[in-house]
């Protein structure tokens, strides 16, 4: 997907430098034709000898440079590239691009570009957290940049995690081959469903569940980085939705078929949410206030719509339609009823009993349903499990 693809890296000034070494190689690896630009903080990490060496071509790194400057070599670089990958994106180039700041090579290329920019942030987890970084990053999302991590994890100072790491080098590989239109899924659309659905009791309580809504944003980049348009609905989740899909906030099951619904049609549908099965027949219009007499009120309950089910059964069904089951007990038995009871084609089922850890949690363990059988995979992180499932989707539709 990549062969004799342009690509022009840009080489930002950090640790997590050392990694575009391991991904000049990848794209190389692929047919990919790889320029590289240095910045000066770049240069403290890596030397342009070594980045060189595996480009197999000049690198660039002075936009005063007189050689190649004599035929405005900035806006030749600009033009030449079918892609532009920033990586790592230091908060200072993040800075400049969304300001159109060009002080520098790299940052007067990617000013002068008018193709697609696909960036990988690295930073501390406090710098990536600021203001102004948030700021920056939504600007850059509106003029179309394109996004790929940060991911979470232990950071080059001693103690310090969280929200900052670079993307793996695999990861950009493959956002960059959905930038250029590539991928398995490339001309699919795909809905996603995640995250919880808060039902109200009154304006100012819910009942909900404990889903973070980790797995099914993990499996919206992981079909976005396949080449798929993806329809992410998501429920009040605790984590942030992917960059590149379009998104659907909701609060209720009801609010969530309404957005499925609107959706369609689409080639598949991935129903990952945790979607509550009752909600308060007998919402209370105001808060509900303690009487003195140490009586609980009495809450009415009604059965929500089963949108896995009509997806499933409905006049526009996707040709492939997942659902998903947290169990607690007898998890393959009731994941292989559920299946057949809905009507959809794949259960992917886990279990959520608190000692797994998994319900909230960064790992999974799950097990693949289809009229062909169960398939019980390892525990690994929800990534991992959101990638395997989503090339397993590539292979089903193509």
């Amino acid at each position: 997907m990549l062969a004799d693809k342009r690509i022009l890296l840009i080489i930002g000034g950090g640790i997590a430098a050392y990694k575009a070494l391991d991904l000049i190689r990848r794209l190389r690896e692929r047919g990919a034709r790889v320029r590289a630009v240095m910045t000066q903080a770049a240069q403290q990490f890596i030397t342009p000898l070594s980045v060189g060496a595996l480009t197999a071509d000049h690198v660039f790194t002075d936009l005063f440079d007189r050689q190649d400057e004599q035929d405005v070599g900035h806006i030749r670089l600009a033009r030449e590239a079918d892609l532009i990958v920033v990586a790592p994106a230091t908060a200072d180039l993040m800075a400049k691009l969304a300001n159109g700041l060009a002080n520098d090579l790299a940052s007067a290329i990617l000013l002068a570009t008018d193709k697609t920019v696909l960036i990988a942030p690295a930073m501390n987890p406090r710098m990536w957290s600021r203001p102004a970084t948030l700021r920056n990053r939504a600007t850059l999302a509106a003029d179309g940049v394109l996004f790929i991590g940060p991911a979470r994890g232990e950071m080059a100072e001693a103690g310090e995690a969280g929200e900052g790491r670079m993307a793996e080098p695999l990861d950009i590989v493959a956002a960059a081959e959905a930038a250029l239109g590539g991928g398995p899924l490339a001309g699919r659309h795909v809905l996603v469903t995640s995250g919880p659905t808060h039902e109200p009791i009154d304006p100012v309580r819910y009942i909900a569940n404990r889903s973070s809504g980790a797995q099914g944003t993990a499996l919206a980049a992981a079909l976005r980085d396949l080449g798929a348009r993806v329809t992410f609905i998501t429920g009040p989740a605790t984590v942030p939705p992917p960059q590149g899909v379009a998104v659907v906030s909701v609060e209720t099951a009801r609010e969530m078929l309404d957005a499925v619904q609107a959706a369609l049609p689409a080639d598949a549908a991935v129903m990952a949410a945790a979607v509550a099965d009752w909600r308060v027949a007998n919402q209370g219009a105001q808060k509900m206030k303690k009487d003195g007499s140490g009586r609980a009120p009495a809450l009415e309950f009604a059965e929500n719509p089963d949108i896995l089910a009509t997806v499933s059964k409905g006049a526009q069904r996707p040709r492939l339609v997942v659902g998903f089951a947290a169990e607690t007990e007898k998890v393959v038995d009731h994941a292989s009823a559920k299946r057949l009871r809905k009507g959809c084609d794949w259960i992917v089922a886990n279990d959520v009993s608190p000692a797994t850890g998994i319900m909230g949690g960064a790992e999974n363990a799950v097990t693949l349903i289809s009229a062909a059988g169960a398939e019980t995979w390892e525990r690994m992180p929800k990534a991992m499990v959101a990638r395997r499932l989503a090339e397993r989707i590539a292979e089903a539709l193509a």
